[in-house]
C-alpha cells in the first residue's frame, strides 16, 4: 500500500534497488512489486509465519456455547474492515449459509467499513445471528470454536490471517487474488472462488458445514500445511539463510 502512493513511489524504488537484500511473502507479492516499480532487483521469496504452539486448536466448551447455544455452527471472519477485504461478501455468504443451515457469524476487528456492515445485517434481518467483536488481543480462543473461516478478499498480499485459521484447524472459503492461492489447496484445505462469487462461495461453505467427514479432512489437512509449510522454525531458517548469504556477499 505505501509503495502504490505515487508520492512515495520514487523513494520505494530507490530503496530496493539500493538494498543489499529484498524479500516478499508471496510470489504474487514479489511479481507485483517488480511489475510496478519497473525494477530488476532480485527479490527472495520468503513466507509469512506462525507459531504452531501458540496457534493449534483448544476446545472451549462454555465458549462456543455462549455463542452458539443451539449448536450452531460458526463461522468466523476477521480483519481490519477496509473496503479491499469485502466484508460485506462474508455478510451476504453467511446470510446464505443460514438459509440452509443454523449457523452463527464471528466479526473480529474494526474499521471504516464496520459501520456500513452492521447497517447491512439489520437490513438483511440476521443481527440476532452475527457477532461484532472488535479488537481482540487474542483470537485463538474464537478460532478454537470456529468451523469455518471466510476471506473473500480483493487483495491479499499473503493472507496471514487465514493461515491463523488454517493452524486451528479451519477449513478456508477464499477468493482467488493475490498470496491466498499460494497459501491454501482447492479441494484440500478449503475452497477457492473468483472475487465477489458470492453463491459459489455460500455453496462451497454448505458444503463443508454439512458434511462432518469432508469437514474432519479438510481440517486436518489445513492443520498440517500450516505448520509443514509454514510453522515458525522453518521460515525463521529460512530467513537466517538468506540474511548469511547476504552478509557472505559482502566479505
Amino acid at each position: 500500500l505505501v509503495g502504490l502512493e505515487p508520492s512515495f513511489l520514487h523513494m520505494m524504488k530507490f530503496i530496493i534497488e539500493k538494498s543489499d537484500g529484498v524479500t516478499a511473502v508471496s510470489r504474487f507479492l514479489r511479481d507485483k512489486t517488480i511489475t510496478n516499480f519497473q525494477i530488476e532487483k532480485e527479490i527472495e521469496v520468503i513466507y509469512n509465519f506462525i507459531n504452531p504452539e501458540k496457534y493449534q486448536r483448544r476446545e472451549n466448551l462454555e465458549l462456543r456455547k455462549s455463542i452458539a447455544p443451539d449448536n450452531e455452527k460458526i463461522v468466523i471472519h476477521t480483519s481490519n474492515f477496509r473496503t479491499v477485504k469485502r466484508v460485506p461478501d462474508v455478510i451476504r455468504i453467511f446470510n446464505e449459509i443460514r438459509k440452509k443451515i443454523k449457523a452463527k457469524l464471528i466479526l473480529i476487528g474494526d474499521g471504516p467499513e464496520r459501520s456500513a456492515c452492521e447497517m447491512l445485517c439489520r437490513e438483511l434481518g440476521i443481527c440476532a445471528d452475527v457477532k461484532f467483536l472488535g479488537k481482540q488481543s487474542d483470537i485463538v480462543p474464537l478460532l478454537s470454536i470456529s468451523d469455518l473461516f471466510l476471506i473473500p478478499s480483493q487483495s491479499e498480499s499473503f493472507g496471514l490471517s487465514a493461515l491463523e485459521a488454517m493452524a486451528c484447524e479451519i477449513p478456508v472459503i477464499s477468493s482467488s487474488v493475490g498470496g491466498l492461492p499460494e497459501l491454501q489447496v482447492h479441494g484440500e484445505t478449503g475452497y477457492i472462488a473468483e472475487i465477489g462469487d458470492i453463491d459459489r462461495m455460500a455453496k462451497y461453505s454448505i458444503e463443508l458445514l454439512t458434511n462432518l467427514t469432508k469437514h474432519t479432512i479438510f481440517s486436518e489437512a489445513a492443520r498440517n500445511r500450516a505448520i509443514t509449510l509454514f510453522g515458525e522454525n522453518k521460515i525463521v531458517d529460512q530467513y537466517e539463510k538468506y540474511y548469511q548469504n547476504i552478509l557472505d556477499k559482502d566479505n
